[in-house]
């Protein structure tokens, strides 16, 4: 069995003990798939942190992004459904055409509330949400994108103590989303697309704090 198909079972209590961070929050746009697919691809089974995602998709279709991200990943990745609740080693994807929010109690809110600049799923509403409830142990990720869909919750995300990762032009196919965020001044790492994953995973395992 090849490592990409054999994922870690979904833990059932949460908060990982041994983690330094409990959400990441990551927000991409046009060029997204490539870069999510390059990121959950490098990530650890035993990642021990949840992954919430908005990717700005097309409302009127169906969306196969869980599933194409899952053959990627050894992590378990799907499609998020109101009242999912948050484990370690998960990624959830906001479906099309809904808001994803994060509850304090490490539930998901799914909500049509009305667009934000012209979006739904909103990542501001996502970045805030998630800043909101996890405060100072959340981690949000800007990737790829045009507009600037997300540097407005980046503020929440810094005011709450949170630390904040954007891609940089190099490797982004489009770089709308992250050069927004990098302009807000709030950014505390711009990285090439190669090294996130392994930032993410230095930084959940509190490794970067020793």
């Amino acid at each position: 069995m090849s490592p990409l198909s054999s994922r870690m079972p979904a833990e059932v209590w949460w908060p990982h003990p041994r983690a330094a961070f409990d959400v990441i929050a990551i927000a991409a746009s046009a060029g997204g798939l490539r870069a999510l697919t390059a990121v959950f691809s490098e990530l650890p089974a035993d990642f021990p942190a949840a992954v919430t995602v908005v990717q700005h998709l097309d409302p009127r279709h169906r969306s196969l992004m869980a599933e194409l991200l899952s053959r990627q990943s050894r992590l378990s990745v799907k499609q998020a459904v109101e009242g999912d609740r948050l484990n370690p080693s998960s990624v959830y994807v906001a479906p099309p055409d809904r808001h994803l929010l994060v509850n304090d109690d490490g539930t998901l809110s799914l909500s049509r509330a009305e667009l934000v600049n012209f979006l739904r799923p909103s990542a501001d509403l996502l970045f805030e949400s998630v800043a909101a409830s996890f405060k100072d142990r959340a981690i949000a990720v800007v990737l790829t994108g045009t507009g600037s869909d997300g540097s407005k919750g980046l503020h929440a995300i810094k005011k709450m103590g949170g630390t904040i990762v954007s891609q940089d032009e190099g490797t982004s196919e489009f770089f709308g989303m992250p050069s927004a965020a990098i302009r807000t001044g709030l950014v505390d790492f711009v990285l090439p697309l190669n090294q996130i994953a392994a930032a993410l995973t230095t930084l959940v395992r509190g490794e970067a704090h020793e």
